[in-house]
């Protein structure tokens, strides 16, 4: 028996998945998450192709797809550096955005920063709208990706079953061949043995042992014609009955041969179905190559609309920083402006009592006092 033995290996192939969540809020503040994950994928292949020659039966081929060791995998962060998002926001209309240098809030009256922080609270809440909208696209395609990759590991999967259901197939297919060559190189050297190899069988044997009788029945010969043809049917005939007697003798070589026939023809039926199993997984191999790459097309789509979102994102924050430092501006000012007045009711209040202060003494002098002399000293608690 020959065996060749072919092996190819296909490159592998991964692809990851990206998981970035979105976190808008409200007046109060406002936040953005960055968060990737990576899905390990992976595509391997081996295809080996077995050609078998062997006593009595065609050549056989067989295809089969194996798995290659697991790639590391990899991560990426999709998240943007720290660039300010007015300065490159190619997806953000920057015509609305506000812009306020910190450095001269100062100089700003209180009702322009009162204007300035709703116009910075407006747009930063559209922005986060804005960011949740694309956090939401991100996630859809995302969730689309680990479909398509769920959808490999199934093939991928199936693929595995079949090749090991082939290797069954293959070790059983190769257990009888190996056993039919046996039984095969038996009869061969029985055969041998008997001296069957060469010369004529029986039949043949027969019908030119019919062929000279008739020759002998239906020409005119000579005597010596004759005679040496009476010869040669008596010498066929001797060679008829020896071959029959061994072959009568030796029976189990015809039950050997059958045998051995038999177990070629179960190891045929065995490589059928390496062959169809091995090409239905080849099937599943495809198919999990080609899911692996519509995942790799929905990610990089994915870390696109990532990285719109965080653009949007970082716009928001921005906004919402700016806002915040208004709304801190604006306190400052509001607490100035209560000092000034409670500095300006102490001075009456000082005011009061010292003017309190006199009438009372032109009371205990025995002035007389008036209505608004009595209330003024009953309000500063000399009365």
């Amino acid at each position: 028996m020959v065996d060749a033995t072919q092996d190819t290996e296909d490159d592998e192939h991964r692809t990851r998945t990206d998981d970035n969540s979105a976190d808008t809020d409200s007046d109060s503040g406002s936040s953005s998450t960055a968060e990737t994950a990576e899905t390990d994928t992976e595509a391997e292949t081996d295809t080996d192709t077995e050609t078998e020659a062997d006593v009595d039966t065609d050549t056989e081929t067989e295809t089969e797809t194996t798995d290659e060791p697991a790639t590391e995998p990899e991560s990426e962060d999709a998240s943007t550096g720290t660039e300010s998002p007015l300065a490159d926001a190619d997806s953000v209309d920057t015509t609305k955005n506000v812009h306020v240098d910190p450095d001269t809030l100062e100089e700003e009256s209180k009702g322009d920063l009162i204007k300035i922080a709703g116009k910075l609270r407006d747009r930063r809440n559209e922005l986060n709208q804005l960011a949740s909208e694309r956090a939401s696209e991100r996630d859809d395609l995302n969730a689309k990706t680990r479909e398509k990759v769920d959808e490999a590991q199934q093939h991928r999967e199936k693929r595995d079953e079949l090749n090991e259901t082939v290797q069954e197939h293959k070790e059983k297919r190769n257990e009888l061949n190996a056993e039919a060559n046996e039984l095969f190189d038996e009869v061969e050297q029985k055969k041998e043995e008997m001296n069957l190899d060469d010369g004529t069988d029986l039949e043949g044997l027969e019908e030119e042992i019919e062929d000279l009788e008739f020759k002998q029945q239906t020409e005119v010969l000579s005597p010596e014609e004759e005679r040496e043809l009476i010869e040669k049917i008596e010498a066929k005939r001797e060679e008829y009955q020896q071959r029959k007697e061994k072959l009568e003798d030796n029976e189990g070589v015809e039950e050997l041969a059958e045998k051995a026939s038999d177990v070629r023809s179960e190891a045929s039926k065995h490589h059928q179905k390496v062959t169809e199993l091995a090409d239905e997984a080849q099937e599943h191999h495809n198919e999990m190559i080609e899911a692996y790459r519509e995942a790799d097309e929905v990610r990089d789509e994915a870390d696109e609309t990532h990285e719109r979102f965080v653009e949007a994102q970082e716009a928001a924050d921005y906004h919402h920083e700016m806002f915040v430092e208004v709304q801190k501006r604006l306190r400052e000012l509001d607490k100035q402006e209560e000092e000034e007045r409670q500095t300006e009711r102490e001075k009456e209040q000082e005011a009061a009592k010292e003017e309190a202060e006199e009438i009372y003494q032109k009371f205990k002098e025995g002035e007389t006092l008036d209505t608004e002399d009595l209330m003024k000293l009953q309000k500063t608690g000399l009365l």
